[in-house]
């Protein structure tokens, strides 16, 4: 067994982050009317919005970001987001609660017709990290 280092108790926040990424692609691929109409969940644009702001500043997250909404399918891109998007969590615990919120209300909104859409894109783009996560700037963990 390998000993437990610091941060693995972030799988939460992982999870979001990655919750948070498929709902972006998702959102990405209904602009572009590949997925339009299958959810009703309309709070993509508010997901999106939310993370734009949050990343506004951060020059290397906003590129992240837009190479997602740009380009769904591109792999790296999405883990690049991932793993952004947790670095800004650790950091902002008011974006975490708000993120957390709207992946729940997206898989809520994704119980009736077509809805375990989101759950099973979830599922299937799930990776962990085992790169180190680098940190700027003051933060408080409490």
């Amino acid at each position: 067994m390998c000993k437990e280092q610091p941060g693995e108790h972030m799988d939460p926040i992982t999870a979001v982050a990655a919750a948070g990424v498929a709902l972006v692609v998702k959102g990405a691929l209904e602009a572009t009317g590949q997925e339009a109409g299958r959810s009703g969940w309309s709070g993509g644009a508010r997901l999106v919005e939310r993370i734009r702001a949050r990343f506004r500043g951060d020059s290397e997250a906003e590129t992240a970001l837009e190479r997602v909404a740009d380009a769904p399918d591109d792999e790296s891109g999405r883990q690049e987001l991932e793993r952004m998007l947790a670095a800004h969590m650790l950091r902002d615990r008011q974006f975490e609660d708000d993120l957390r919120r709207m992946v729940d209300e997206a898989v809520a909104a994704g119980s009736g017709p077509g809805g375990p859409q989101v759950s099973a894109a979830l599922i299937k783009n799930a990776q962990v990290f085992n790169e180190k996560v680098e940190i700027k700037g003051d933060w408080n963990v409490s």
